[in-house]
């Protein structure tokens, strides 16, 4: 059963390596546009000896299918150091560590009492009767405003860089919206889920996603460059797909270069824009579905002090910044400080993100302006007025796809119209959660659903 799988990045080449693991023998081939493997999976050694993730710089160790598929590559998971537990929203012209207990929570002044008061009123909030509702509205309506500024805000920005009155909750963080309707407050739900954990001799959830930061020594790229290498040629290179069409049961998939290919299956893993281009002539419908998808650009810039230069001691993973404080940031990370080796001895490096859905114009900004707005805001908040020793620029036109209002019932419209097209399979970031640990459980999903049907 000959498989074309078009798109190189983590999505396509760990379905790839599942069809492998799953189906040995089988005929596959992977097809990605770019030069390289890894798409949003970037990670670059620099002459001046710093390591740089122009995209995702690691994964909660809380999924196995991520840990398992790192140790059958032969990689050595890197946890990140315990600071990078510490987190920081900078608010009110002040960092602030994020609360890591209810009694943190109480005591801390990133939120005024009242604000703090209106978060336990959480449990008498009414529960909401919407199919479908934004971030802001559900935070507002069960936390309040304040701590959705504060918290909720940021988050959005921090997973997503979108915007949260637009951002649909049940498909951006559907844990969340679970929590509700199955316990009608996200705090009785949190405590039942404690005390049933405590039952089985576990620790239960807490508030956060839970889990380690975790990497490579070699950074990100090491898990796609190692994907690649097993792959060995079948994956092609700098080989755009142009069109797939139906061939009496089959697929004819043309390049814009050679000739085209015939597969009995064909499994898109590229962006959501990138595939409908591609299926526009096959079927137009679902072309505009895939359309509809937006990616807001985000320009990544990457700054190496001397650590003498750093004024204040950076002691966490890195902060975000609320929408409502009007800053030309969405966050920064103290990627030094997460996992060692990422800086030459005696230096620092900061990755700063801009843009996002709220600020798209602030990534289009011109190297020198960018630059400097990011160098004013570091200044700000942190203190650093020293020349960097390093300073590059990485701008993604297309960075984290947007779960809008109405997402579950573009992908219910998508399956749908796909059922029209047996053998065509569409996958990646852009459906059923961004994070690289959503993209790897969703190969092995792929991955099983295509191997049931050829055995059915």
């Amino acid at each position: 059963m000959k498989t074309i799988v078009v798109g190189a990045g983590i999505s396509g080449l760990a379905t790839a390596h599942a069809l492998r693991v799953m189906q040995p023998g089988i005929e596959l081939r992977v097809l990605e546009a770019a030069g390289r493997v890894g798409g949003k999976v970037w990670t670059e050694q620099t002459p001046e000896g710093f390591r740089c993730e122009w995209g995702v710089n690691g994964f909660l160790d809380n999924k196995p299918k991520t840990l398992e598929l790192a140790a059958a590559l032969g990689l050595e998971p890197l946890r990140g150091r315990a600071a990078a537990d510490r987190r920081y929203v900078f608010r009110h012209g002040t960092l602030h560590s994020l609360p890591e207990s209810p009694p943190a929570f109480l005591t801390s002044r990133l939120m005024s009492l009242p604000g703090r008061l209106r978060v336990l009123w959480e449990v008498l909030a009414p529960k909401g009767r919407a199919e479908d509702e934004t971030l802001a509205e559900f935070a507002q309506r069960r936390l309040g405003r304040e701590a959705f500024e504060a918290l909720i805000d940021p988050m959005a920005s921090g997973v997503f860089a979108g915007d949260p009155h637009r951002m649909s909750l049940k498909s951006c963080f559907p844990r969340i919206h679970e929590l509700e309707s199955r316990y009608g407050s996200l705090i009785r739900g949190m405590i039942r889920l404690q005390i049933e954990a405590r039952r089985r001799g576990g620790s239960g959830p807490g508030a956060g996603p839970g889990g380690k930061l975790t990497s490579f020594a070699d950074g990100m790229g090491a898990m796609t460059g190692r994907l690649a290498e097993q792959l060995g040629a079948r994956v092609r290179l700098a080989t755009p797909v142009a069109a797939i069409e139906p061939a009496g049961g089959r697929f004819l998939v043309h390049t814009e270069s050679g000739p085209a290919e015939e597969a009995e299956c064909v499994v898109l893993a590229a962006p959501a824009f990138r595939q409908a281009q591609i299926l526009q002539s096959l079927d137009g419908e679902l072309a505009d579905l895939l359309r509809g998808i937006e990616y807001p650009p985000v320009a990544v810039v990457c700054l190496g002090f001397a650590a003498r230069d750093v004024a204040g001691r950076l002691d966490g993973f890195g902060f975000l910044v609320p929408g409502s404080e009007g800053r030309r940031i969405l966050g920064t990370v103290f990627d030094s400080c997460v996992f060692p080796g990422r800086a030459p001895k005696g230096s620092v490096l900061l990755r700063t993100l801009v843009g996002g859905a709220r600020f798209a114009e602030l990534a289009q900004l011109p190297d020198a302006q960018l630059l400097d707005a990011v160098r004013a805001e570091l200044k700000d908040v942190l203190g650093i007025a020293g020349e960097p020793a390093f300073a590059q620029i990485h701008r993604h036109q297309h960075a984290i796809p947007q779960y809008h209002i109405g997402h579950a019932r573009r992908l219910e419209a998508i399956a749908t119209t796909l059922r029209g097209h047996p053998g065509l399979v569409l996958t990646g970031n852009a459906f059923r959660g961004v994070s690289l640990n959503d993209c790897i459980e969703n190969a092995w999903r792929v991955a099983g659903a295509l191997i049931e049907g050829w055995s059915a």
